[in-house]
């Protein structure tokens, strides 16, 4: 909005900060949702706004490319010597954007949790199957198109968030903004609500005759004599102090590809590959050295290296993006 009022070569740099702990905030109302069952709906809602977003950005790629019609993309990339880009930060960022790609598919320790909110007849493994080809197909067209419009229309200059890269029409990149937040609210919940499911009953065994994390408190709604809130001291307190822990490091270290990258490389092989897979080797009773055995490890060994090699692309980036920072000073 400020690119569109003042004009596009403005000073538009403000503060981020006060809209990190707004949307703390606001994650600390939802994390009370007793259970990722009981966010059904926000998660219907963040896959829509995925979708919005996701064909906004799409949609004007086309229409930027349509207007000028000519590939600004080359196949390596970024030369050397050019902008500041020297021979290691490109091989960094190259590894860091693996750990992008990584994580946007390490959605596997999810999966047990979802499919335990399914109910049967059909089967609820029967009906995960089809859930993960589906969302797994759609994502990795929306993924490789607009990666592929987006680099052949903006070339080297394509910014990490590609709505970032339009002026016009202001009304709907607000659209697709807004989109992005609300989708925001959701994703968090959805990642947050099964760390609080373990932790929570892992405590009830550990001390099951606790108060702190057996006693339910009861809070009548003032405009429902039919509803109440039911809650726990561990829920309202443990869950308040991980959203104020995951707050402050997001104002300490506000890097997202490169924070992204790294969250996704440290997930991404052990519990998106070598957990289920072992898993599938066991229950399929497949023996070592069969072929199906050998492909497997192979893949798993790819997967570790492409861990590894974006793990450390990632450690890289955010040492470099820390000699140039100030903690909880976020500039948008």
């Amino acid at each position: 909005m400020c690119f569109h009022n003042k004009g596009p070569n403005a000073s538009c740099e403000v503060s981020g900060t006060l809209y990190v702990v707004i949307f703390g905030a606001m994650e600390v109302l939802l994390s009370q949702f007793p259970s990722l069952e009981k966010v059904t709906v926000l998660s219907y809602i963040a896959a829509a706004m995925s979708f919005a977003y996701s064909s906004i950005g799409l949609c004007l790629c086309l229409l930027e490319f349509s207007s000028h019609p000519k590939f600004k993309g080359t196949l390596t990339g970024v030369q050397v010597g050019t902008r500041n880009v020297s021979s290691t930060i490109k091989i960094w960022d190259s590894f860091q954007a693996l750990g992008n790609v990584a994580f946007a598919y390490t959605f596997s320790m999810l999966l047990i949790e979802i499919q335990d909110t399914l109910k049967s007849p059909p089967s609820e493994n029967s009906t995960m199957k089809k859930a993960s080809i589906y969302g797994i197909g759609l994502t990795t067209l929306f993924y490789i198109s607009l990666g592929c419009l987006g680099y052949a229309t903006f070339g080297n200059d394509t910014p990490g968030n590609i709505l970032t890269g339009f002026r016009k029409p202001i009304w709907l990149i607000d659209i697709a903004n807004l989109a992005v937040l609300i989708h925001l609210f959701g994703a968090y919940q959805l990642f947050a609500q099964p760390i609080f499911a373990f932790y929570e009953q892992w405590s009830a065994k550990k001390w099951p005759n606790a108060g702190f994390f057996q006693r339910v408190y009861t809070l009548n709604l003032p405009f429902s004599k039919s509803r109440s809130i039911k809650f726990t001291l561990c829920k309202l307190i443990l869950r308040t102090l991980f959203v104020l822990v995951t707050t402050v490091v997001a104002m300490m270290l506000p890097f997202f590809n490169a924070v992204v990258g790294l969250l996704g490389a440290l997930g991404f092989w052990p519990l998106t590959v070598y957990y289920p897979m072992s898993m599938y080797m066991s229950q399929a009773k497949i023996k070592k050295r069969q072929f199906k055995w050998v492909m497997l490890q192979v893949l798993s060994l790819v997967c570790l290296f492409i861990s590894l090699v974006a793990i450390i692309g990632s450690v890289a980036d955010i040492t470099e993006h820390l000699k140039h920072a100030e903690l909880f000073k976020i500039k948008l």
